[in-house]
């Protein structure tokens, strides 16, 4: 048959959920997913408000059921819902009910195979038990790890059963494709569609995507190590600081750049003292393209660096400097375009003595920093996002942007951030 097109409202408001719903079946999405933030949000009254505003299509209520199936089914079933997930995870006999409530309430069950060990062994099992769907479902926090969907398993599952197998977890116009060749009947977008400013251009990218067309799309992307550049150069120091949870914040130290002007590089770390400038240039020989040499002084107020370590870090690829302390020739390093972050502007530099080290771990503006670690500094600070968690917290970042991107448009068309948010009906309970 066709793939199907199923478009996931995984928002926490229902109106924004109902307009950009609207949207994206005017796209060409197929089939309407009430996501469970929505349904957590809002319950049962979201499957009914979908239901009413889209009688001709299928509706999915994305409850993620693990307990009491029977009952779950039976709620979603009456109030609209044509399918219910239930997470492959659950007993046998959660399954069992829920597909025997769902025959008797006009629903069918959709197995949602998200952390299951086995999916092979898994998806042969919960045919048995009469299911109508099994959704290959790869979950937001692992995508933001850089995991992709095993194609492999997919075919796999394709083969070895016989009811249609949708596919969910960070789907784009790039791969969603692949999965159709790959077997898939049902392909379900999230991100992809609902936090574009162009909801029904997006709906209708993926169909085309779908039947073999190459588009060409970076919303949702995920990022793996070779693009953590890219990832963190499409946002803000605020976006990373939002992703990160505040965490990663240098604080004290003070942007001298030119205007629009970002840095984002590996650290490659310098410890030194007061007014000793001899380790900061040798840095500069050890330094590799894309590097930001960042200098521990200790906040000392004689300067350690200026315009001819700046022209020559940049000749050599060097991407900025990161001072916790003084700097000096602010007003050509400017004109220059290197970026700088320091404590402050003095005139005077010291001498070259050698004391300290190059590539140990040292801590500018209250955060740890080690060769390796990323960098990214902008106008607005800067922000060190340690290596091992580097990829997961710059697609966090990407989507944090993304979703802003989404609020920003929904504004234009003549909202309120207020109102987006719909902040009166999240106020604590008093």
């Amino acid at each position: 048959m066709k793939p199907i097109l199923q478009v996931a409202l995984d928002l926490m408001q229902l109106n924004r959920a109902v307009a950009i719903a609207h949207e994206a079946v005017e796209g060409g999405a197929d089939w309407v997913e009430v996501g469970t933030p929505l349904i957590k949000s809002d319950g049962a009254e979201a499957v009914r408000t979908i239901r009413r505003e889209f009688p001709g299509r299928k509706i999915i209520a994305d409850t993620k059921t693990m307990d009491v199936g029977g009952l779950e089914v039976e709620m979603m079933a009456k109030a609209g819902a044509d399918i219910v997930t239930v997470l492959g995870l659950a007993d046998d006999s959660t399954i069992a009910e829920a597909v025997s409530s769902g025959r008797k309430y006009g629903a069918e069950v959709m197995i949602d195979m998200i952390n299951v060990p086995d999916r092979i062994a898994r998806a042969k099992a919960v045919e048995k038990l009469g299911v109508s769907y099994i959704c290959l479902h790869m979950g937001i926090d692992s995508q933001m790890r850089g995991e992709g969907q095993p194609l492999d398993i997919l075919r796999t599952i394709v083969e070895d059963t016989s009811i249609p197998i949708a596919v969910a977890g960070g789907i784009t116009v790039e791969t969603a494709p692949q999965y159709v060749d790959a077997g898939a009947s049902i392909i379900i977008v999230g991100g992809g569609i609902i936090k574009a400013a162009d909801i029904k251009g997006s709906a209708a990218d993926i169909v085309s995507s779908m039947s073999g067309k190459k588009i060409d799309s970076v919303l949702s992307k995920k990022y793996n190590e070779e693009g953590l550049f890219e990832a963190f150069s499409k946002a803000s120091t605020c976006n990373i600081s939002d992703a990160f949870h505040k965490r990663g914040v240098i604080m004290g130290l003070r942007p001298f750049i030119a205007d629009g002007v970002r840095m984002v590089g590996r650290a490659l770390t310098v410890q030194t003292a007061n007014g000793d400038w001899a380790k900061p240039v040798e840095a500069i020989d050890h330094a590799k393209p894309g590097d930001v040499i960042v200098i521990d002084v200790g906040n000392a107020p004689v300067a350690v660096w200026g315009e001819l370590a700046s022209h020559s870090a940049m000749m050599m690829g060097a991407v900025g400097v990161v001072i916790d302390g003084a700097i000096r020739d602010i007003d050509d390093i400017k004109k220059m375009g290197f970026p700088a972050f320091a404590r402050t502007v003095v005139p005077c530099a010291g001498e070259p003595k050698g004391y300290g080290g190059i590539g140990m771990e040292v801590t500018i503006g209250g955060q740890i920093v080690r060769t390796g670690d990323w960098i990214v500094g902008d106008e607005c600070g800067l922000m060190v996002i340690p290596k091992e968690v580097a990829v997961e917290v710059a697609n966090r970042t990407v989507d944090v942007n993304e979703r802003e991107n989404r609020t920003r448009e929904e504004i234009k068309r003549g909202s309120t951030l207020s109102k987006v948010n719909e902040l009166a009906k999240w106020e604590p309970v008093k």
